[in-house]
């Protein structure tokens, strides 16, 4: 039996399911009934002979095997674009969705400005998390990470290797430390900030304790708390080097270095095909590789 072949309309449906995370979003976005979505997605469904879309209590999961029609429903929106644009300078336009842990926001937001100058139809969404995001199930389009996934359908490409350090408060090494020089055998002294226990197998959080660091004054998952921790004086802290500096703390002076951070930026491996992932792509490793090293 011969199945009918999918159509734009059902590929636009699915499309807009997938950004929208529910059928109710997507009938928003398209200006049609909830009951219109299931119609399409079922057709959709029926035209390749298996589920695609999966509904439950927390919204819509689309399955892995459907990311690749998602794609190719992207691929088409923007060739409709362009169609309808005519011959003229490619136009940027849509979404892209960056993620990142919060240590990077400031510099990223400066990236995706600048971005966003060049391409004023462009729309950004930024996610801030402690998880990586699954690139390969398109909950964003581009991550920057401090690990690789380790994923065959993600291309993670090395932007630098960020150098730790100790930094404190100049108020705080007035009163505790002036010497500026922290030896092993004095660590434990100190009041420290860190990581909550759920990092704990961070590679500088595991230094930090050898190094001998016991009284941990503030722990969180928040690098912005922490670093606010350590800018008000409440104890000694893990920076960048970079971060340190922008924040006007004082590097500490120790026997052994924390170790360096490598830094990776992550894409599926399609994303490079659509113009407006690309031109973010490239902006992100353009600036931010100076910036780490």
């Amino acid at each position: 039996m011969n199945r009918p072949q999918p159509s734009w309309d059902d590929l636009r449906v699915l499309l807009a399911v997938h950004r929208g995370k529910s059928f109710l979003a997507a009938g928003k976005a398209l200006g049609v009934a909830t009951s219109t979505v299931a119609r399409r997605i079922e057709a959709l469904e029926a035209s390749v002979g298996r589920p695609l879309v999966h509904r439950g209590n927390g919204g819509t999961k689309i399955d892995a095997d459907a990311l690749g029609l998602v794609a190719l429903g992207e691929q088409m929106e923007h060739g409709f674009e362009a169609l309808r644009r005519g011959p003229s300078a490619e136009r940027i336009t849509g979404t892209v969705r960056v993620s990142a842990s919060e240590g990077f926001m400031r510099a990223l937001v400066r990236v995706l400005a600048n971005v966003r100058a060049k391409h004023p139809a462009l729309l950004l969404e930024v996610a801030s998390e402690s998880r990586f995001a699954d690139l390969a199930r398109r909950e964003a389009d581009i991550g920057i990470r401090i690990a690789r996934a380790a994923t065959p359908t993600l291309v993670e490409k090395r932007l630098g290797r960020m150098s730790l350090a100790v930094f404190g408060a100049r108020s705080y090494l007035e009163r505790r430390l002036p010497g500026g020089r922290l030896n092993r055998d004095d660590a434990a002294r100190h009041e420290w900030v860190g990581f909550d226990r759920a990092l704990a197998r961070l590679p500088s959080e595991e230094w930090t304790r050898a190094y001998g660091a016991k009284r941990f004054v503030l722990r969180g998952s928040s690098p912005a708390a922490l670093e606010e921790a350590v800018v008000t004086g409440m104890g000694l802290g893990i920076l960048s080097e970079a971060q340190g500096a922008a924040l006007g703390l004082v590097r500490v002076h120790t026997e052994t270095s924390p170790p360096p951070v490598d830094v990776f930026l992550a894409f599926h491996r399609d994303a490079k095909r659509t113009p407006r992932v690309r031109v973010v792509l490239d902006a992100i490793e353009a600036e931010l590789h100076g910036l780490i090293g």
